[in-house]
């Protein structure tokens, strides 16, 4: 364990990030783990969330890391055990985990529209649940949604993905509410960024031809990010920040509160 570990914002916290291997989850597993937490990494892909912990433990953080289908009750269920045993606690839980599907509604069938819902939204609700669950065996905590700028703003061909992070806007505000009352204190947030420059990006269906469009990588994300005030995408580790002030006890007094990241997209 490093001094790291020994002070910083969330030091003596265990911390869980879903989707954390790569992207947004992954900045945000090493950024608490920097700050002094012990962080356990998941994900879908088991050997992508046991690369990021392994480049953690390589700086001398305290991680673990599993496989997880953030849609699967049961592995929900024994991920929360396995955090409690390992550590004794939960104090901070990020519910990150999320996917996209680009098409339009006519072209989108049943099974893709279940699917983002499913990761997205019912993946959002087991983590709150659990995360609810292993905190109050505890002294509370925090919990963070990750939804999207696309939450509040619609558009052609995301239907599926801006309906879900609309969900997790709400869906965490009642989660708050509910959280509030109860005994340890839990609370419950949202960060919504706008673009960011994540893996998801380039793994969905149409992105090598929008880069052959646009002529290269470097301008596509130019072309991406030209309705964004700022005239950039964020890097994911402008979004692990927010979600550290959330996760820390800095944002103590801070509840059903929705952290818009978007270079002014939404404005």
């Amino acid at each position: 364990m490093t001094n790291n570990q020994n002070m910083g914002r969330v030091a003596g916290k265990a911390a869980w990030v879903t989707g954390g291997g790569s992207g947004i989850g992954r900045a945000t597993a090493i950024a608490l783990a920097a700050e002094g937490a012990r962080v356990a990494v998941t994900d879908i892909d088991g050997e992508k969330a046991h690369k990021t912990a392994v480049e953690m433990r390589k700086k001398g953080y305290s991680t673990l890391s599993f496989q997880l289908d953030v849609t699967d009750e049961n592995q929900w269920q024994k991920g929360i055990e396995l955090v409690l045993t390992e550590w004794g606690q939960l104090d901070i839980l990020v519910n990150n985990a999320g996917i996209s599907v680009a098409q339009s509604i006519t072209d989108m069938n049943l099974a893709q529209w279940r699917q983002v819902m499913s990761v997205n939204l019912d993946g959002v609700f087991l983590g709150t649940k659990y995360g609810i669950i292993g905190m109050k065996r505890g002294k509370g905590g925090s919990i963070i949604n990750v939804s999207s700028a696309s939450g509040f703003k619609a558009a052609p061909g995301a239907s599926a993905y801006s309906t879900s992070k609309a969900g997790v806007r709400l869906f965490s505000k009642c989660a708050a509410l509910e959280a509030a009352q109860t005994e340890p204190r839990i609370r419950v947030n949202t960060v919504l960024p706008g673009g960011v420059m994540t893996p998801m990006w380039s793994s969905m269906e149409g992105w090598e031809i929008w880069k052959e469009q646009a002529g290269t990588e470097a301008e596509l994300w130019n072309k991406l990010a030209e309705n964004t005030p700022l005239k950039r995408f964020a890097k994911p580790e402008e979004i692990a920040l927010a979600i550290l002030y959330l996760a820390s006890d800095e944002s103590q007094f801070v509840t059903g509160a929705e952290l818009v990241i978007d270079g002014g997209f939404t404005a």
